[in-house]
């Protein structure tokens, strides 16, 4: 039988819903398994608008990115296995993060494109689609077009690079005039493997500075020199296992301050 008082909470501000969620195993469909049900979702509502503001700056708006992880969360609780013993929050993050990441897959742009481009990309579809009934057999020219949905020429070309960009070319696609098999993927470099690193530095670096002297100098000749637990031990004179208890708890402490952050 699992321990479910044991469970931790990778937030400090996590509600406590372990109770409610085994009372809202036992309970048969109705009134009172509504409300069990709707009062968890109320309790957990502010984690899944947290993680809809880590995409509030892709282009959509952040009240439809609070809909969205509001339906995940919706999703997570009716799913969610108390019995497994594991925290609620660890399998709600990354479902109320999919769902978010769905939507932006079958309802945003592939690429970022200004709204004003946007709705002008609307009009011209829109006004090709009229004009194609009154000029079969030919495609309408520009100046049609723009005289139609009343538009400048410069607007409705505009409009129709927009109706191709809608999707990306996928990389794998070969070239136009290419005779070889080339294709974009073939020109572009590599990836820098240190650029992974770049945010995960500056989000802890201040959290680094603000540890006690000793803890500081234990996380730099571990992760900077690359020095063993025993010899930092035998360096500082205590036990490997202190060390190994200092570590883990200096990088618990940071991690928990960055994932506190507002946006983390």
């Amino acid at each position: 039988m699992p321990v479910h008082a044991s469970v931790k909470h990778p937030h400090d501000d996590a509600p406590d819903t372990a109770d409610a969620f085994r009372r809202l195993a036992t309970l048969p469909d109705g009134p009172e398994r509504d409300a069990v049900r709707d009062g968890i979702v109320e309790a957990w509502l502010p984690m899944a608008e947290r993680l809809a503001g880590r995409f509030r700056s892709r282009g959509e708006s952040y009240e439809d990115l609070r809909q969205v992880a509001a339906l995940g969360l919706v999703k997570a609780v009716d799913r969610y296995d108390p019995e497994l013993g594991n925290a609620f929050e660890s399998y709600a993050v990354p479902t109320i993060t999919g769902e978010i990441k769905r939507h932006f897959r079958d309802h945003m742009w592939t690429l970022h494109v200004p709204r004003r481009v946007q709705e002008l990309r609307n009009r011209v579809r829109l006004a090709r689609q009229e004009l194609s009934q009154s000029v079969p057999g030919r495609e309408p020219t520009v100046a049609e077009v723009a005289e139609h949905a009343d538009l400048s020429e410069a607007e409705v070309r505009a409009g129709l690079e927009a109706l191709e960009s809608f999707t990306a070319l996928s990389l794998d696609a070969q070239l136009p005039g290419s005779e070889d098999g080339y294709s974009l993927s073939d020109a572009l470099g590599g990836p820098d493997p240190a650029l992974d690193t770049v945010v995960d530095r500056e989000a802890v670096r201040d959290r680094l500075a603000a540890l006690p002297d000793r803890e500081r100098a234990i996380l730099y000749m571990r992760f900077f020199d690359d020095m063993t637990q025993s010899r930092i031990a035998d360096r500082l004179g205590i036990s490997q296992m202190h060390v190994s208890r200092l570590i883990s708890r200096c990088c618990d402490r940071v991690r928990e301050q960055v994932l506190r952050e507002p946006g983390a």
